[in-house]
């Protein structure tokens, strides 16, 4: 990703013999990269600032003795670059060769085999040969979160997780310990993971370049449970695995692949095929009610703050625990229809709660913990889902079945749990919830739809978004952040005015912990960036424009769950199933 920024001024260089302009101030990493060019890398990720602590994007300028690290050195009016020559191929493989060194020789079982960005580098330079005695570090591995496996022995020092957990996330449950040799990633305090500020986000490893920090591994659990006769195995897709599924088998960022999953879950021995998007229907019922309660009833309660991500969950609970009382009620929407599986699907169909095993593709990494967070994710009176499985092993779990995804012929969804509208689609994206709740909380308070269901105000990657909402002549004052750097700059907002005394200066927040939304979530494909944010935002959008329905409260299997079952939205029945409570929960464990 070219990340060249109009400065408005622009200014010409040469590379490698060629004269580019490119606006002032851009690095000679992305001056290269416009003429496609590419100087290999390590460290640089397109989220990030530079760091320059790998080495190996090293270049060439004429009049400068000193090699000079392309992403961090900022090209200069009449520069001469060189960017190949055997000189900087020599200089590049020697950094790899000692990286190499330090590197744990476990490519076969690594699950970023074939995925690596260091074994990519490794091929590329042709390196077939270890010139450097190994001096792999014998560190443990911290399993500790079960979201989140941290093997510091494969870390290639790039800084690339303590850069987006310090600074992006700003967590700060990562840092680097020990000086020279010695240095090393650790949680923070020199703790396991779990006992850590860790929220379980997983953007350290959507980040990490090697197998250093992965997801915790769960697809032999999944297969064993498919292999075992006595389980009734369902499965449930998120909103926004359905536009990222599709790059694990060379399609296209933002391809729609929805019905495909269907028939492919169906294929590996799935009982039924769900849709998370029934249940963020569901939570918009749920949650729409919620606030319109509150702000016709009980103003001064507000506002309220989304629940639907387990990380933000986690993260309200160790920094902004006096803000509880904000907190929607509402569970994530796999774990209600993880609740519904085992008790509404499993009555319909006649068959034992206890046998009925929930499996939900995630986009996420904190979905894992969020299976276990409290009893309140027992509401069935089991564990209402039994495995959450990320985007990456999902397509892990394809390619070692044999199925050709590419080939399978769209199916539809299983109804029951699986009809949904345009609203629980956009849960994928930054804004989505707001806007789709916007959808429903409206005709609640009005009895009708409004004019335009498109709330352009609460769409894109701005890091705060916010926006005025007229519920006829009352003024709704709605906010969304996504990324927790930037929930920070809100909460603190919240928190400000409470210790003054001041009006709250919102009524309704979405947040979501991940830039970008779950689009974007730990447990998505590789190397994302804003620019496969954004294709993948899009395909979100046109599956809600190619709905026939747009909004949760004409749901028709909605409407007869609650016909059904649940009764009514808010019921004692829905708040038993639906909804959970939330503690203070420490920094640090120890």
């Amino acid at each position: 990703m070219i990340q060249e920024i109009n400065t408005g001024k622009m200014i010409d260089v040469v590379i490698n013999g060629e004269k580019v302009s490119i606006y002032e101030g851009t690095t000679i990493l992305d001056a290269a990269r416009k003429v496609n060019v590419k100087i290999p890398t390590l460290c640089k990720h397109p989220d990030l600032d530079a760091t320059a602590s790998c080495g190996i994007c090293v270049v060439k300028v004429k009049n400068n003795r000193k090699l000079l690290r392309a992403c961090c050195t900022k090209a200069e009016p009449g520069m001469e670059i060189t960017t190949h020559d055997g000189e900087l191929f020599e200089v590049r493989k020697n950094v790899l060769d000692l990286i190499l060194a330090t590197h744990p020789n476990e490519c076969l079982t690594c699950l970023r085999n074939r995925n690596c960005e260091l074994q990519t580098l490794a091929e590329e330079f042709g390196i077939r040969q270890q010139p450097y005695k190994a001096m792999v570090k014998e560190l443990p591995k911290d399993v500790s979160t079960k979201a989140v496996t941290l093997d510091p022995r494969k870390c290639v020092g790039c800084g690339r997780c303590v850069d987006v957990c310090q600074n992006i996330q700003k967590v700060h449950a990562l840092e680097f310990l020990d000086r020279g040799f010695d240095t090393r990633m650790a949680p923070a305090g020199d703790i396991v993971l779990k006992e850590s500020p860790c929220i379980k986000c997983g953007q350290c490893s959507a980040h990490c370049p090697v197998g250093a920090l992965v997801e915790f591994d769960e697809v032999s659990n999944v297969w064993e449970a498919l292999r075992n006769p006595e389980l009734h195995c369902v499965a449930q897709i998120a909103p926004a695995v359905r536009v990222a599924f599709g790059e694990g088998f060379g399609m296209e960022p933002g391809e729609l692949v929805t019905g495909k999953m269907y028939a492919l879950l169906r294929k590996l021995g799935f009982k039924a095929a769900f849709d998370t998007n029934f249940a963020a229907d569901l939570t918009i019922m749920e949650e729409g009610s919620e606030f319109v309660k509150k702000l016709t009833t009980e103003p001064k309660s507000l506002p309220l703050i989304t629940s639907c991500c387990p990380a933000w969950v986690d993260f309200l609970e160790k920094y902004y625990p006096d803000l509880i009382e904000h907190f929607s009620t509402c569970k994530s929407p796999h774990e209600m229809l993880g609740a519904l599986a085992k008790t509404y699907y499993a009555q319909k169909i006649g068959v034992d709660p206890s046998k009925v095993f929930v499996v939900s593709i995630m986009p996420c990494t904190a979905k894992k913990y969020e299976v276990q967070r409290s009893e309140d994710m027992k509401s069935s009176g089991y564990q209402d889902v039994d495995i959450s499985l990320t985007t990456r092993e999902f397509v892990r779990m394809t390619k070692s079945s044999g199925i050709d995804f590419k080939s399978l012929k769209p199916e539809n969804v299983d109804s029951m749990l699986g009809t949904y509208t345009g609203a629980g689609t956009i849960f994928g994206a930054t804004g989505g919830v707001m806007e789709a709740a916007i959808r429903t909380a409206y005709f609640l308070v009005t009895g009708k739809n409004l004019g335009t269901l498109d709330v352009e105000a609460v769409r894109g990657l701005k890091g705060i978004k916010t926006g005025v909402v007229d519920v006829q002549g009352t003024k709704v004052r709605v906010a969304v952040a996504h990324g927790t750097g930037n929930v920070r700059t809100l909460m603190d907002e919240l928190r400000e005015a409470k210790a003054q005394g001041k009006p709250m200066p919102y009524d309704f927040i979405e947040v979501m912990a991940c830039e970008g939304g779950c689009i974007a979530g730990g447990g998505q494909p590789y190397m994302v960036s804003n620019e496969l944010r954004r294709q993948r935002t899009a395909g979100i959008y046109k599956d809600d424009k190619e709905c026939a329905i747009r909004v949760s409260h004409e749901n028709p299997d909605i409407k007869r769950l609650y016909d059904e079952f649940l009764e009514k939205p808010l019921s004692h029945k829905s708040h038993k199933l639906l909804h959970t409570h939330y503690v203070s929960r420490p920094l640090y464990y120890k």
